[in-house]
């Protein structure tokens, strides 16, 4: 499987770490043989179309742009070569896209997506922007190209929250979902109460220990767990939805009195997002200290409440270079065995 990496940041070197820490233990356990044929950053591209090898990944890694981007390397480099030319040019079967998040108009990413897909490429994203603006429309026109979209990465990061729901409760009807989806939010809603901090100084808690960002908004004003909602909403129940069918209500006036009187009935107050009747919600609401969703920290949880087997919930970390890498693997390898299947 030739891959066409887009986007050079944490999650991609991520990818390229674990693609050649387990190369071998995949070939042998799998049959599968990935090949990172190119690599696409801001700068320009790297390209070697017979695979570039381990040693040449972990050399790639050790380039800081500006000064010294991978488009330098002197073997491989192209320097100023644009994503899409990458795409439209390099013969693949994948593109792994892993550039940063747009949610105002998901560029760059969704012309890398549509680009690949037109190619004839299938795609594996942990972006969640043209997943939240325009999913409806890229999943059809994966089809209408016949190749697979697959984004497993952009919800619960290393927690396989969407396999557990498309595979494990595949005989079963989902009915509605609620989860903890942003670590961020979560670790701010815990500090709160166990350290007595106001809402500000835990959020400049969790930007020191670099668990938010210099601006905040994406995590803390509910975007993220929004698109997330989206996510779930189309690929587990297949509601046709986008970002701006969801209503969203942030953290940011969470209050430490409002969870000192939660605490008093034995409740927290945690940003729950959730699909239930029809409607996507994100929220900051009151649930029991019992309740199998209330972990603390980073930690995600996802309940799913079905028609047979009841309440299932899933509980990891959300988030992590090397937690959201191991999920493009994951992604990669369902591909190798959709395609696989299309033989036999």
């Amino acid at each position: 499987m030739r891959i066409i990496l887009v986007g050079y940041g944490v999650v991609g070197k991520g990818v390229t770490t674990i693609i050649a820490r387990r190369y071998l233990e995949k070939v042998k356990d799998y049959g599968f043989s990935p090949k990172i044929v190119a690599i696409a950053d801001i700068d320009g591209a790297v390209i070697n179309p017979r695979g570039l090898s381990p040693e040449k990944l972990e050399e790639l890694k050790q380039r800081r742009a500006p000064t010294n981007p991978i488009s330098a390397d002197p073997d491989f480099g192209h320097p100023g070569m644009s994503a899409l030319d990458v795409i439209e040019s390099v013969e693949a079967e994948v593109v792994v896209e892993v550039t940063p998040v747009n949610i105002k108009n998901a560029e760059p990413a969704l012309s890398h997506i549509t680009k690949a897909f037109k190619t004839g490429k299938h795609v594996v994203t942990t972006n969640k922007g043209p997943l939240a603006l325009a999913m409806p429309a890229l999943t059809e026109l994966a089809e209408y190209n016949n190749v697979y979209l697959r984004f497993s990465g952009t919800v619960g990061g290393g927690t396989p929250m969407l396999e557990f729901a498309k595979r494990c409760l595949a005989g079963d009807k989902i009915l509605g979902i609620r989860g903890i989806l942003n670590g961020t939010t979560n670790y701010i809603l815990t500090e709160m109460p166990q350290n007595r901090v106001t809402f500000q100084e835990a959020l400049t808690n969790a930007q020191k220990l670099g668990y938010a960002e210099r601006e905040p908004s994406m995590d803390i004003d509910g975007f993220d767990t929004a698109c997330k909602v989206v996510i779930l909403a189309n690929w587990v129940m297949n509601q046709k939805i986008t970002l701006r069918d969801v209503d969203r209500t942030g953290i940011r006036d969470v209050s430490l009195q409002e969870l000192d009187e939660a605490a008093k009935k034995g409740n927290t107050i945690k940003l729950i997002g959730s699909i239930e009747n029809g409607k996507a919600t994100v929220k900051p609401m009151e649930i029991p200290k019992n309740n199998p969703l209330c972990v603390s920290g980073v930690l995600n949880a996802i309940t799913f409440f079905t028609e047979y087997a009841g309440e299932e919930t899933l509980i990891g970390r959300g988030a992590g270079s090397m937690e959201t890498a191991s999920a493009v693997l994951r992604d990669l390898l369902d591909i190798r065995h959709k395609l696989a299947n299309r033989l036999t």
